[in-house]
């Protein structure tokens, strides 16, 4: 069993078990945010919808339970603020405020509730992990329809039908693979 392992405790999260330094969590902030960014790119339109399918929620979903709530929600502001200055890493290349601009904020909320709940242990079981995960899914919704109708002018229901219910099957799919991931990653770290 590993140094880092063995001294694992409730309270912790993923990125805890590295040694701890003012360089890692900044190193772990900046791959956060890059992570995001990255997975931002991998970006499927949906027909009728200004919202494509992308990589990006699932990896925010991820920054935020493996880095805890402050280093994850500071991902996530870096990369917010960096797409919103320019930065060509939000869906597809894009940049700025777009009518999907909600999705990131509630990214970043999501991002906080996820990582208070892998602090509580909600990462290291396939069941618990898919619960953080909708919950984290749940809030990015919230958060993103209601801007979306608000940006795009729409009527809420017409938001829901182009926003949230195309988007359904995929984020399903986007939980399936965290509850592999994660706890795997702590077994993996048990050892």
């Amino acid at each position: 069993m590993s140094t880092a392992a063995a001294s694992a405790r409730p309270g912790e999260v993923l990125a805890d078990l590295l040694p701890a330094s003012r360089v890692r969590d900044v190193a772990l902030v900046l791959g956060g945010a890059a992570l995001t960014g990255l997975a931002a790119q991998i970006a499927v339109p949906v027909p009728g919808s200004p919202v494509p399918v992308t990589g990006q929620t699932f990896a925010a979903l991820l920054v935020g339970t493996s880095l805890g709530v402050r280093r994850g929600v500071s991902a996530l502001v870096v990369y917010a603020l960096a797409g919103l200055a320019g930065l060509p890493w939000f869906a597809g290349g894009s940049s700025g405020v777009s009518v999907s601009f909600g999705y990131i904020l509630g990214m970043i909320l999501a991002s906080a509730a996820v990582g208070a709940l892998a602090r509580r242990g909600a990462d290291r079981s396939v069941w618990r992990t898919a619960g953080a995960m909708l919950i984290g899914e749940a809030i990015i919704y919230a958060v993103g329809v209601p801007y979306l109708a608000y940006a795009a002018d729409l009527p809420f229901s017409t938001a829901i039908a182009v926003g949230l219910t195309p988007f359904l099957i995929g984020d399903a799919i986007k939980a399936a693979l965290a509850m592999g991931l994660l706890p795997t990653a702590w077994k993996f770290a048990d050892r």
